[in-house]
């Protein structure tokens, strides 16, 4: 486990570096804690633990400590939602000031903060990775093919970020340019929010209502190698899509009510700090009751697509998302940090993320034999090559990425 620690301490040693603490008395805070600079370091955080995430759900780290113990980076494997909620409560919050602040910021924001922001990057994301997977050998059918280049299908698995995205951004325009009563634009929202939600939970993983029930259990099935019919391909068709959404609402909500926010946190701020930290405790254990009791994957209980447990797993899920946040905001009162490291992966947030899968898919032969036999060896060094690798391939690809997307951008 000795890469995890060195992981641990290099993450502790981020916080340490460029953080401020505004002091113990009752009137000492940070005025700016949600200023576009500390939102923006915040946002880079997250970006670093969206890559830490991915690393450890790899097989060769969650085997690393042996049978029966926790692998390498264990704490990151099931906290994705987590930094990707911290994403959507700052795109959220910066919505709201924008709006607020901004004369006529509707007025081109289809065009600014949709297609340049989301659209753009992710048809760049689909040419490169089609390339790639192209030049890789790997096949598709024509139909997947074509599928894959229109978008409706998902030719780089990590891309759904910019889709949903995409989409709740399209409504909450739609909403804020032509509802006058601001109440229902937020109604709304939380509405558009759910049914996202309920959409996974009824379409599942996977194409469950091709076949008869329970067709995905028998890999003797017809529809067992069917390419449209696997996990991962289609919109929508993962808890990831949408357990983290709800934070965006969160995140406009504080915005909207910044200022009395803010004056009822620094009445007793320390008690209130402790009730935050229970209620984020409360939410967390609550979600993981959840997940274990009913489950995401419920499919493979047996009873079919066993819609049901999805959505009462969603519903013990997002409070977790939508408190982390805030629990973090309410910190970030007393104590924020900035420095280089988390200015720069908060610039290139959206695009570490996109390309992130590229190098962790072309640095896999350190972390497996020939064959695919993973290295089990705790702490072996390979683990660590791979750790620097992934970090180093996407910053380099993150940066061409941004670059080759700045040019599409510029011609708009």
């Amino acid at each position: 486990m000795y890469l995890t620690y060195t992981v641990y301490a290099l993450i502790v040693a981020l916080f340490i570096w460029g953080g401020k603490f505004a002091g113990f008395k009752k009137e000492q805070f940070h005025e700016d804690s949600s200023s576009l600079d500390s939102m923006k370091s915040l946002r880079g955080f997250a970006a670093i633990g969206v890559i830490l995430h991915h690393i450890s759900q790899e097989n060769g780290f969650q085997q690393a400590g042996g049978y029966g113990k926790a692998g390498e980076l264990s704490i990151f494997v099931n906290a994705g939602f987590l930094f990707v909620a911290i994403f959507f409560f700052c795109s959220g919050y910066g919505l709201i000031k924008s709006l607020e602040t901004k004369p006529d910021y509707l007025n081109g924001f289809m065009k600014k903060r949709v297609l340049k922001a989301l659209v753009i990057p992710y048809y760049v994301s689909i040419l490169i990775y089609g390339i790639l997977r192209a030049a890789s050998g790997e096949r598709f059918a024509p139909v997947q093919w074509i599928t894959n280049i229109i978008g409706v299908s998902m030719m780089n698995p990590y891309a759904w970020y910019p889709i949903i995205a995409a989409i709740l951004y399209t409504v909450f325009y739609l909403f804020f340019k032509h509802i006058k009563n601001r109440k229902v634009c937020y109604i709304l929202m939380a509405a558009v929010i759910l049914l996202l939600g309920m959409i996974f939970c009824i379409s599942g993983h996977f194409a469950w209502w091709a076949g008869p029930k329970n067709w995905w259990l028998s890999p003797s099935s017809p529809l067992y190698k069917k390419w449209w019919a696997q996990q991962q391909v289609w919109w929508i068709s993962g808890e990831w899509w949408i357990n983290s959404c709800p934070a965006l609402l969160i995140g406009m909500l504080f915005a909207r009510y910044e200022e009395n926010i803010r004056a009822w946190f620094k009445k007793f701020y320390w008690g209130k700090l402790a009730l935050v930290l229970v209620i984020t405790f409360a939410t967390f254990v609550l979600s993981g009751f959840g997940q274990m009791k009913f489950g995401w994957w419920s499919e493979y209980s047996g009873n079919g697509p066993d819609i049901g447990n999805k959505i009462i797993t969603y519903f013990f899920v997002i409070p977790y998302s939508m408190v982390f946040p805030v629990m973090l905001y309410t910190i970030m009162l007393k104590y924020k940090v900035s420095n280089p490291i988390s200015r720069f992966f908060g610039k290139y947030s959206l695009e570490t993320y996109m390309m992130n899968l590229i190098p962790l898919t072309a640095f896999r032969f350190l972390l497996y034999k020939y064959g695919g036999v993973p290295v089990y060896k705790t702490g072996h060094y390979n683990l660590a090559i791979y750790f620097a690798a992934v970090f180093a391939g996407t910053i380099l690809l993150g940066m061409l990425y941004k670059l080759l997307c700045g040019l599409i951008q510029k011609k708009i």
